[in-house]
Order: structure tokens, then C-alpha cells, then sequence
């Protein structure tokens, strides 16, 4: 009897779920070619004294898909939270971190500490980049 009362709960939550008007949101994706390094939160490739934690506050840690942004792309809409697809790389990731003022049209993707995997990424040019930025249509 128990089971049967979970699964008539669980249809009749999917049901009401099925039955809301759906609400994606919308979104426009724009693209650029960048350079491409790679970075850990280890304290020699940082400079604050908390080698996890973001410019902008963020708690970075190992598995997270996260990325810094040179200061430039900031002011192109490529700002913190911002969802953001690597060419060459799985998934999606999200601006959490950004870069120090000398660098110009670069990312530099999270790679938690393994340094290995950041030195073989190495420093790769002419990377394409598409990010999504919200549609207030």
C-alpha cells in the first residue's frame, strides 16, 4: 500500500509539473576567438593569500567548471556568473574569477590542483568561445 500511495504521489507531482506553462529562458549566445591558459588554486599561482577564492568572492574548488576572464572581456558582457561552451571542452562552464589587468582577449579555465593537466592545456591560441548572456525580450 505504501508503495502504491509514493508512486501516485510521484505521477501526480509529475503531472502538475507537466501542466505549468514552461518558462525557458532565453537566452543569446554570442562568440569570440580568445587565447586559452589554464590555472589552479595552488598559492604560488595566485596572489591572495586564500588561493580559492575568486576576484569576485566565489569559493573555487577541484571539479568545478569555472573560469577567469581577462578584464577586457568583462566589459564585452563576459561578466561573473556567466555561462560559457570551450571549443575543445566538454560541458559548460561559469565565469567565477578574473584576470589581472595586463592580460587582453584571454581566458585562463579552472583546473582545481591537479598542475599537470593545467601545464599540458599549456597556453592555447585562437580558442572559440560562445557565451550567453541574458534576453531581456
Amino acid at each position: 500500500m505504501r508503495r502504491f500511495k509514493a508512486v501516485t504521489i510521484s505521477v501526480l507531482a509529475l503531472l502538475c509539473a507537466a501542466t505549468l506553462p514552461a518558462q525557458a529562458e532565453s537566452v543569446e549566445w554570442k562568440e569570440l576567438s580568445v587565447s586559452a591558459s589554464a590555472y589552479n588554486s595552488v598559492p604560488w599561482q595566485t596572489t591572495a593569500d586564500k588561493p580559492a577564492v575568486a576576484a569576485w568572492g566565489d569559493e573555487l574548488r577541484p571539479g568545478m567548471r569555472a573560469i577567469a576572464v581577462s578584464r577586457d572581456l568583462v566589459d564585452q558582457g563576459l561578466t561573473h556568473g556567466a555561462r560559457v561552451k570551450i571549443e575543445g571542452l566538454p560541458g559548460v562552464y561559469v565565469v567565477r574569477d578574473k584576470m589581472a589587468s595586463r592580460w587582453n582577449n584571454k581566458i585562463d579555465i579552472y583546473m582545481g590542483k591537479d598542475v599537470q593537466a593545467a601545464r599540458e592545456w599549456g597556453v592555447q591560441k585562437d580558442i572559440q568561445i560562445s557565451w550567453a548572456e541574458p534576453n531581456d525580450s
